[in-house]
């Protein structure tokens, strides 16, 4: 926090579905004064708060001494569709987002905003599972002041490419939500707006040390 008492945030993903939901609450937010984002290609985004980077996992190292903020927002990830190679998977999912927040925190970062997934368990069988584990794992053990996970069902809302099968998800989940009640609510597919809106209600609220968000916790955070 600077001499005005604004923040400055650092985002990872912000052309990603989340990301971008991020990318536009955190500019639009009187908190903040600075917003510097990580991109493989320039979004063509211009704002006065912006700071653009252009780089990735391989290049994120040189990029450290511009990586300055007192929160870290990461919404990271890709598909089995768009990366088949599992190496690759859990570089996109579990490096990057884990070097992100570590370079983040040497730098000054207090608290850390993790998108990840329903039911991740470092010790799952399932790949996909016991990778957003492995990766809450690693980043809560940085052991920064806050650490936030968030862990969104299905995703909703309408994406710029278009995916068949997640389309048709949608549809379904959108008919199927009210049944997932009690213990079972978690799994309850959520607008990517709403997490968005989720994870910077919580960089206001920095009380315990690691908190993990699921649907209920999520709305909570929205409507209180």
């Amino acid at each position: 926090m600077d001499n005005t008492g604004k923040k400055k945030a650092v985002l990872f993903g912000a052309s990603g579905f989340i990301g971008s939901f991020l990318l536009d609450g955190l500019l639009g937010d009187p908190d903040y004064d600075q917003v510097t984002i990580i991109v493989r290609k320039d979004l063509n985004v211009s704002h006065p708060k912006l700071k653009t980077l252009i780089g990735n996992y391989q290049s994120l190292p040189a990029l450290k001494d511009q990586i300055q903020a007192d929160e870290v927002f990461i919404a990271l990830g890709t598909t089995k569709d768009n990366t088949p190679d599992q190496k690759e998977y859990y570089q996109v999912d579990h490096d990057y987002p884990v070097l992100a927040a570590e370079i983040s925190k040497e730098n000054g970062a207090k608290s850390v905003l993790l998108v990840s997934a329903v039911g991740a368990n470092a010790g799952s069988g399932i790949f996909y599972v016991r990778t957003k584990g492995e990766t809450e794992r690693d980043i809560t053990a940085l052991d920064m002041q806050h650490t936030h996970i968030f862990r969104p069902s299905m995703i909703m809302g309408n994406r710029k490419e278009t995916r068949q099968l997640e389309k048709f998800l949608i549809k379904l989940f959108s008919v199927i939500n009210p049944l997932f009640i009690g213990p079972m609510k978690k799994y309850r597919g959520i607008e990517a707006s709403d997490i968005a809106k989720a994870m910077m209600q919580a960089a206001k609220k920095e009380s315990e040390k690691v908190k993990i968000y699921e649907f209920g916790e999520m709305k909570n955070l929205i409507y209180t």
